[in-house]
């Protein structure tokens, strides 16, 4: 059962990378404990760890961070990093595997461009056998 956070709970331990996340400054409880902005760190952490040429989606992540019903949650986290070379954000799509967030990359093919740069196949702004390169950090993960 996860408690909502409140002034006295303590920072939370990140399940993905063991380390405990402290905002600098005091975010809105997203309903998980934790406040917002930890749980964007986390969502980060997550997609920093995807391989080039397999791909993943908002709610897979949001599924493993125990907050299977966050999956917009995780894609307002991905919007706010697209600039960042460092996340690779393009890896991120929709349960069917289309580009949804392809608006946040400035120009319109920036997205197909990163993943094809993967190796990604796509077509129509949908990925080509999302199934067989879907990365479900549920399983890829150790907790």
């Amino acid at each position: 059962m996860i408690k909502k956070a409140t002034k006295k709970t303590a920072p939370k331990k990140s399940k993905a990378v063991g380390k405990t996340k402290i905002a600098k400054k005091k975010m809105p409880s997203i309903g998980t404990g934790r406040s917002k902005s930890s749980f964007f760190e986390d969502v980060w952490d997550v997609v920093r760890q995807v391989p080039k040429g397999r791909v993943t989606s908002y709610g897979a992540i949001a599924n493993y961070l125990g907050t299977k019903m966050s999956a917009r949650m995780v894609g307002w986290a991905m919007n706010a990093v697209h600039s960042d070379p460092t996340i690779p954000a393009q890896r991120v799509l929709n349960r069917n595997g289309m580009l949804s967030g392809k608006a946040h990359f400035g120009e319109p093919n920036s997205m197909q461009r990163l993943l094809e740069k993967d190796g990604v196949i796509v077509e129509n702004n949908t990925v080509i056998n999302f199934d067989r390169i879907f990365w479900d950090p549920a399983i890829e993960l150790i907790l």
